[in-house]
């Protein structure tokens, strides 16, 4: 073991040094030489000099900074100390520079792309890049629930999206480019400590996309069973698989939009009473409420009227009852159906 780590540092240390260790040791010995060979020619005629005014004398002159507070005043600090300092220190100084300038604008680049690992917790992992309206209406919404969270970290995973659209960066938006069902880019996007995943169609209005939603719904909880997963799907057909694979939601948007339609053309209006109920930028909202004690609905309509909410429903295990009979009575774990303008934590 010993003799292994000889020679990885003979190898990589000492023959072929990284380059940040080139510039490093090549910066150190110019400050180390400007720094003896200032107060070498200078301390003999000013014996008040320290070891920090010459340091502080290499620094400024690299720096091109020239404060005039010290100088050379013999020929020897000015030729053989001040000239090498200003050619190779100020040269050195800006090749250190350019460099980490270009890490800068590498790694960002690489994000942008893509290409970088992320290692949050509790974050939000979409799946697919349908659009980018859809993506920032989905955003906006989320961000408005103080359950989510405006500081929450986003990544969005796409296999075909060349580049982070700028909209997306500014809204804080991180990026994996990469296939979603393989565990490389699960991985990179930090899918084991995920809070919540969003699983979106990558062809809106197509079958064909439910297939990829299945096979990535498979990839997720493969790996973590405690993510929250929504997935979005196209055919009725493909809910039975996507409940096969675990996931724990399922948005199927074609048989919305038929009950959409039929209510608009039955009750018209109606799609500007579920939007508002739908949407968190004002306007009342659905909540689901939990009950901390036994209680029945009777006692929950008078809890929630003092709270300024409308109890609608109760949703249990068995399923969701709207509208039930007073006398019904609620267990603790149970949740009510609310409609409210903000959220209330329990019952």
């Amino acid at each position: 073991m010993m003799i292994q780590i000889i020679q990885y540092f003979m190898r990589y240390v000492l023959q072929n040094p990284p380059e940040s260790m080139r510039i490093f040791i090549l910066l150190a010995m110019v400050l180390l030489y400007g720094t003896t060979g200032f107060l070498y020619f200078e301390l003999p005629g000013n014996p008040e000099l320290t070891w920090w005014d010459g340091l502080w004398y290499t620094v400024v002159t690299m720096t091109t900074v020239g404060y005039g507070d010290l100088f050379p005043k013999t020929m020897g600090g000015r030729f053989l100390v001040g000239w090498p300092i200003m050619i190779f220190g100020i040269g050195l100084l800006g090749y250190a520079l350019s460099i980490i300038a270009a890490l800068l604008i590498t790694s960002k680049t690489k994000e942008l792309k893509g290409m970088s690992s992320f290692n949050f917790k509790d974050h939000l992992v979409i799946f697919n890049f349908p659009g980018l309206s859809k993506i920032i209406r989905i955003v906006e919404e989320l961000k408005n629930d103080p359950v989510f969270g405006r500081t929450t970290e986003i990544i969005l995973v796409d296999e075909h999206l060349e580049e982070l659209p700028l909209e997306l960066v500014k809204r804080g938006f991180h990026f994996v480019r990469g296939n979603p069902i393989r565990d490389e880019t699960l991985i990179r996007a930090s899918i084991d400590n995920a809070c919540h995943a969003l699983v979106l169609s990558c062809k809106p209005g197509n079958p064909v996309s439910d297939n990829l939603n299945v096979a990535i719904t498979l990839a997720i909880e493969g790996r973590s069973r405690k993510v929250n997963t929504v997935v979005e799907c196209v055919d009725p057909i493909s809910e039975e698989l996507l409940k096969k694979a675990g996931c724990d939601k399922i948005v199927c948007t074609s048989r919305f939009d038929a009950n959409f339609l039929t209510q608009e053309l039955l009750n018209p209006g109606v799609q500007e009473v579920v939007g508002d109920l739908m949407s968190i930028n004002g306007g009342q909202q659905f909540y689901f409420v939990d009950v901390s004690k036994s209680m029945s609905f009777r006692e929950i309509v008078k809890s929630c009227r003092e709270k300024k909410h409308l109890a609608i429903g109760v949703c249990r295990s068995t399923g969701i009852d709207l509208n039930p009979d007073e006398n019904v009575l609620l267990d603790n774990g149970d949740k009510v159906v609310t409609i409210g303008e903000s959220r209330i934590t329990e019952l």
